[in-house]
């Protein structure tokens, strides 16, 4: 719903919204082959969290998962690796394996630390390259990349280089998607979101319910409804895996104080935030896979952090596909609505107020222009001192 143009969730957002990077204690880390079109990203815990996991698409890839279930030894995970490469991208935890134990990080053995990796893959081998799989050396890049206070890049970065959304139909109709991160500060509280969105399915403005991403028209030139077809279709070609497959996998990190089952519990309020953006979703053809990472540093009400979650999952799963780029021969949705613009004769003005002030500055007037001055008054900035800026 809108109010006078405008979602009434802006305003909060406004006040709320930090980087994910400033959760302390969590570090994020990326590598990606972009030419082969895959890649991984790695969020660290290197004093380790509360982790939890809920699955629930039916085609899962996925490490570790049991390990973190309520009632087996390990409490705790030292990382979560989201990667594409199928099932074979799972051999990028063996890189952060790796460069954990280095770093003598783990569960004390006596001869050797054991870090706890979990993780979960999407299939993105149709993409780019099937040659090309995330693997123990570019996991092991990711965790070199996870400079701490590092604000995270989304798009096609990370597990989101090869992700697609729509596939219903196959490649044809299908659009780029990418990785998504969100985040949001409650007095001490702070919950966040990263998801790599590879759906079957349609994605859908989390505040409006508009269709912003997901299954192209026969011309290509906009957008149809995957749930209608999927139903004309009943009975036909119910291999998914021919030439398109899926999944939609992600990490809640939060800073509050959780136990196992509180933790599991908060990915699967998180997946509400799927279930909101993408349709269909937690199908047969997906592998949709939620993790949460606790670091116990604020008490906080389950259920207010699990709710959080779902809004920031939502809209990360938003972000990941407005902010992806064309490649691979797959438009993305910032280039269907450019195209449009053209054909209407209409367009586009920026709505951020900085970005509109550059762009009104510059319209037939660059050769009056001499200099532009930039604040940083707000987005990753939130927080900074004047000294930091």
């Amino acid at each position: 719903m809108r109010q006078g143009g405008k979602s009434p969730w802006e305003a909060w957002r406004k006040e709320t919204e930090i980087g994910i990077h400033q959760i302390e204690g969590i570090r994020i880390g990326q590598a990606r082959d972009e030419q082969g079109a895959t890649g991984c990203t790695v969020i660290l815990c290197p004093k380790g969290a509360v982790t939890g996991v809920d699955v629930r698409g039916s085609a899962p890839a996925g490490r570790e998962t049991e390990t973190i279930k309520p009632g087996n030894v390990c409490d705790v995970a030292h990382a979560v690796v989201l990667s594409g490469g199928s099932a074979f991208g799972l051999d990028a935890a063996s890189g952060v394996m790796e460069y954990l134990e280095e770093q003598g990080i783990g569960f004390d053995v006596g001869l050797t630390r054991v870090p706890i990796v979990c993780g979960a893959s999407l299939f993105d081998l149709t993409v780019g390259s099937h040659k090309a799989r995330p693997d123990k050396a570019m996991g092991k890049r990711a965790c070199l990349d996870a400079v701490p206070g590092k604000e995270i890049l989304q798009g096609n970065h990370g597990a989101g280089t090869g992700a697609s959304i729509g596939k219903l139909l196959g490649e044809t109709y299908m659009m780029k998607s990418g990785l998504g991160a969100c985040c949001f500060q409650l007095g001490e509280l702070k919950v966040g979101a990263v998801v790599a969105v590879n759906a079957l399915g349609d994605v859908f403005d989390l505040d409006t319910g508009e269709q912003i991403g997901g299954l192209l028209s026969e011309d290509g030139k906009s957008l149809r409804l995957t749930e209608p077809l999927l139903y004309e279709r009943d009975g036909k070609d119910k291999n998914y895996f021919t030439a398109n497959t899926n999944t939609t996998i992600g990490c809640v990190i939060t800073n509050a104080v959780l136990d196992q089952a509180q933790a599991g519990k908060v990915a699967g309020i998180a997946h509400d935030g799927m279930a909101r953006t993408i349709a269909p979703v937690h199908t047969w053809a997906d592998g949709d896979t939620i993790f949460t990472m606790a670091t116990g540093e604020v008490k906080g009400d389950p259920n207010a952090v699990g709710t959080l979650a779902a809004r920031a999952m939502g809209y990360a799963i938003n972000r990941a596909v407005r902010e992806a780029s064309a490649a691979y021969g797959l438009v993305c949705a910032g280039e269907l609505v450019m195209r449009a613009a053209r054909e209407q004769g209409a367009e586009i003005l920026p709505v951020d107020s900085e970005h509109s002030a550059i762009f009104q500055c510059l319209t037939g007037r660059a050769g009056e222009l001499h200099k532009i001055l930039l604040t940083g008054s707000g987005g990753p900035f939130r927080g900074w001192t004047r000294e930091a800026t």
